[in-house]
């Protein structure tokens, strides 16, 4: 294709459309209920479509990507062809001039980088979920992910951002250098098990808010990277790594907290518990993502966003020490909603892990968080098993470096005092909270839950309020009132000690 070619084809596709969108490689035009994607005819390294066979082949690879989370948005790859007067057509008999991805046009309101505000508790849980399902399905790539592909990403950010130094602080840059390289060696061993152990995947590998659409109430995951196989056969983790650094750099950890906790209980689904031993990865592959973010920030212009990736990069490498909290309390105290709100103040970013029984019994069970449970499931084994689990878990977590939420009743003394002796082996701070309401505001709450993993009923309360739960040596919380108040009220005293 030549210059005039390419400025021929892009004059042809604009006359027809309403709006016209140009990304770093790519032009977007909107049409009617349509969009045309047509590739930059250009070469980054990392990103090569010079040639119209490589925009062909780029394109058909986007489409069979993409068509596995959005099938309704991706529709199919068209030629650009010269039309027997001279002219442009599309599809025709002529020599192929250009391709374009036909796609059908979506609200760009609807992508959720245009309304973060919108990514609120149920929205998170989904997406954490979504994702989890996506990876546990994606096909292994054994000669990808562990350390060599995150060297590959650690690299390339040293390289642009040593060009860009002049600009965002020549000292600042070897920071971030130096500290990723340190953190890479630590982790190195630790990234290349986990890639044996078959968490190299085919991933979305752009998966930030950007790139992700809210459509009927769901989200829908789009725009993959298609165009090399070393940025997109990657660690799970770091996939999921750069949701969670992009709601943490726009001061959503309640959201990133809240992905992060149904992510985890749902891909313990379909992984080992070597799932939860990576995360001592998690800082590395946040402050990674941090990076990238920063020089493509910088190459468009806006070095003041791109020093601040710097600064959050530099935050994620020098992580703050886990701590246990377990929140405790009858049914219909409000604890898991008490465990949400303090999680995100609690250890590294984006928060504390929230590890409720409610959700691990559904796990353990194999039905989904929000089935419900027959009565006859809750045999003394079974709450030995899901609190033995709960424990294990904790402790795993804990250390990868995770701070972690427990949301359970703890009613038995015993069970208080096995969660305390965890925290003590782990070698980490532990606090006790235990939520104390009446009994009308209690079977109120149970009454009015909906599309929630407990399956307490207002029988179980009675059952609870029978037993004698010993002495409570936990902070005791008077829950009555918004769990917002009392949340924060927590948070001063502890979450920071």
């Amino acid at each position: 294709m030549t210059d005039a070619e390419e400025a021929e084809v892009l004059a042809w596709f604009g006359a027809r459309a309403e709006k016209r969108i140009e990304t770093g490689c790519a032009h977007v035009f909107l049409a009617g209920d349509t969009a045309f994607k047509v590739k930059k005819r250009v070469d980054l390294g990392f990103l090569d479509y010079s040639t119209l066979e490589l925009r062909l082949w780029a394109l058909e690879r986007e489409l069979r990507f993409n068509r596995a989370a959005a099938s309704d948005i991706y529709r199919s790859v068209r030629k650009v062809t010269r039309a027997a007067g001279g002219g442009l057509e599309l599809d025709g008999p002529g020599r192929a001039v250009e391709y374009a991805l036909e796609m059908r046009r979506f609200d760009e309101d609807a992508v959720l980088s245009a309304q973060p505000w919108a990514v609120d508790g149920p929205l998170a849980e989904a997406m954490g979920r979504l994702i989890a399902r996506t990876h546990a399905g994606a096909e292994i790539r054994p000669q990808g992910g562990g350390g060599k592909a995150l060297k590959y990403t650690i690299d390339s950010n040293a390289k642009l951002l040593r060009e860009l130094a002049p600009r965002l602080g020549a000292e600042r840059v070897e920071a971030v250098i130096a500290a990723t390289d340190a953190e890479y060696f630590r982790r190195e061993t630790l990234l290349d098990a986990r890639r044996a152990a078959g968490f190299a995947r085919h991933c979305h590998a752009d998966l930030h808010l950007g790139n992700i659409l809210l459509e009927d109430g769901r989200p829908v995951l789009f725009d993959c990277i298609e165009f090399n196989d070393v940025l997109s056969e990657i660690d799970i983790q770091y996939d999921i790594a750069f949701l969670l650094m992009d709601l943490d750099f726009r001061r959503r950890r309640d959201a990133g907290v809240r992905v992060l906790s149904a992510y985890l209980d749902e891909a313990l689904r379909s992984f080992g518990p070597e799932l939860l031993e990576g995360l001592a990865a998690m800082p590395l592959m946040l402050a990674v993502r941090a990076g990238v973010r920063a020089h493509v920030w910088a190459h468009s212009g806006d070095d003041q966003a791109a020093g601040a990736y710097l600064d959050a990069a530099l935050e994620h490498l020098a992580p703050p020490p886990p701590k246990l909290v377990a929140v405790g309390g009858l049914s219909g105290s409000g604890k898991s909603t008490f465990a949400r709100l303090i999680a995100p103040g609690l250890g590294p970013s984006p928060g504390a892990v929230v590890l409720r029984t409610d959700e691990i019994r559904k796990r353990l069970m194999g039905v989904a968080p929000e089935a419900r449970l027959p009565a006859s499931v809750y045999s003394p084994a079974f709450y030995e098993d899901v609190y033995a689990t709960l424990i294990a878990e904790a402790r795993a977590l804990l250390a990868a470096g995770r701070g972690v939420v427990l949301d359970a009743t703890f009613i038995r003394p015993e069970l208080r005092r096995r969660v305390e002796e965890a925290a003590l082996l782990a070698g980490v701070p532990f606090h006790g909270v235990w939520l104390d309401a009446s009994p009308r505001v209690l079977a109120q709450r149970i009454e009015g839950r909906e599309g929630d993993a407990s399956d307490a009923t207002v029988a179980t309360l009675a059952m609870q309020l029978e037993r004698d739960v010993g002495q409570i040596g936990w902070d005791r919380i008077d829950a009555s009132g918004p769990a917002q108040d009392s949340a924060e009220a927590w948070s001063a005293r502890y979450a920071s000690g």
